[in-house]
């Protein structure tokens, strides 16, 4: 909703594009985005317009200039135990054919970028394309994920439409798995992930990275995330915990290239600070002569316009690619 939003009082020219990182770097302009389709879990939300959804949380966007019906999505357990009546397709049909009723409205709908914001979930990489298949195959719902569903999807609308691209923002792996990159290169997707990042873990690899510039000996390094949204909430399953934490966690040796001791991931829920999380970073390194500092940073970070702002350039990074035949990922993109 906060993507929604943003984007129309972008559109409108209401607000200025801060937190857009590319804002007027790209060939395509933020009038050029068009929402052509919506997808939902939650029973409350599906049927209803996307302005009347967004409006929920945005008293000031009454309208939007593009206003599909929130359609329903796949779920597959990824809210359960979260504060909502789940509804998915795979409750009244197999994977197989939930899959295949996704395409069937994409294809109508036409969308270049299909965006995947659902809940963090617990998962397990396939790693090879025929275990994937399988799993599809035998309505295997306890091994895939929504994001898995929703990515194989994306790669057969890709191959009946002759290309689209699939931007990845939980830490599910699409573009960190071998088995959906290689199913996107043969199926003409683009594919962005995984792991929209927008909050500490970008911060905290900015400063490793002057750190390193600087040759400076990275000790160690903790990272604390506290928040009191949905996202969140479903965190304190430490199953969707693990997944958060592999990729926040795997900047420090990329950036390093050593794997300085770490805590990074989220680390609690509560509820009162709601959408703006409290983040607490202690990096501690040595410098010349051994001598030992270490830097300490607090804020408060509101999550969700973090995010929105960079989904703003995703899409129509997505499109480019798209353009230009990038099929698979695009490391520059992701990294």
């Amino acid at each position: 909703s906060t993507f929604v939003a943003g984007l129309e009082k972008l559109k409108k020219g209401e607000i200025e594009p801060y937190g857009v990182p590319l804002a007027g770097e790209l060939p395509i302009d933020f009038k050029d985005i068009r929402i052509v389709g919506s997808y939902d879990v939650d029973r409350a939300k599906i049927g209803k317009k996307l302005s009347e959804v967004v409006s929920q949380y945005w008293c000031d966007v009454n309208s939007l200039s593009d206003d599909p019906a929130v359609s329903t999505g796949v779920h597959l357990g990824s809210v359960k135990n979260l504060p909502i009546e789940a509804e998915g397709l795979e409750d009244s049909m197999t994977l197989k054919e939930a899959i295949e009723r996704l395409v069937d409205e994409w294809s109508k709908l036409d969308p270049d970028v299909i965006v995947n914001t659902c809940t963090t979930e617990a998962f397990r990489p396939f790693g090879n394309k025929e275990e994937l298949l399988k799993a599809i195959e035998d309505n295997d719902k306890e091994r895939l994920t929504a994001t898995q569903v929703y990515a194989y999807a994306a790669a057969l609308y890709a191959k009946k439409r002759g290309g689209a691209a699939f931007v990845n923002v939980i830490p599910t792996y699409i573009a960190n798995d071998p088995a959906f990159v290689e199913l996107a290169k043969e199926n003409n997707l683009v594919v962005f992930g995984d792991d929209g990042a927008s909050g500490a873990t970008p911060f905290t690899a900015d400063v490793l990275s002057h750190l390193a510039q600087r040759n400076r000996y990275v000790k160690d390094v903790a990272q604390f995330n506290i928040g009191g949204n949905m996202d969140f909430l479903a965190l304190t399953d430490e199953g969707k915990n693990k997944s958060k934490e592999f990729t926040k966690s795997s900047i420090v040796k990329d950036i390093l290239g050593y794997d300085a001791p770490h805590y990074i991931k989220p680390t609690g829920y509560l509820e009162p600070l709601g959408d703006k999380k409290f983040i607490a970073i202690h990096i501690e390194y040595t410098s010349f002569n051994g001598a030992t500092n270490e830097l300490m940073i607090s804020g408060r970070i509101n999550d969700s316009p973090a995010l929105g702002g960079l989904l703003v350039d995703l899409v129509r990074l997505g499109k480019i690619a798209l353009n230009r035949k990038e099929y698979g990922t695009v490391y520059p993109v992701n990294a």
